[in-house]
């Protein structure tokens, strides 16, 4: 009798032991595409980061903003008698 108890009870551990690897590799196969999700998400921010950065370049462009200051806002540079300096 004790020995079907015994062996009642390692059956009941062993295969309580298997479905706890199942779940565990369930989990973490779950984990890891999230895990893929999260790496790609990354990646398609840091590409539209830089493309953001070009753009940010192009329109702060020196000669761009010169030429919208000359020709919207009619700014000119001063002459060299308009420029005042100031000494600390």
């Amino acid at each position: 009798m004790l020995k079907i108890i015994s062996l009642s009870l390692l059956v009941v551990l062993v295969m309580t032991s298997a479905i706890s690897v199942v779940y565990s590799k369930h989990t973490n196969r779950k984990l890891f595409i999230e895990l893929q999700q999260l790496n790609k998400n990354i990646d398609d921010l840091n590409i539209e980061w830089g493309k953001l950065q070009l753009e940010e370049g192009t329109w702060s462009d020196h000669g761009r903003i010169e030429k919208i200051a000359r020709t919207k806002l009619n700014m000119l540079l001063p002459g060299i008698n308009s420029v005042v300096y100031l000494k600390p």
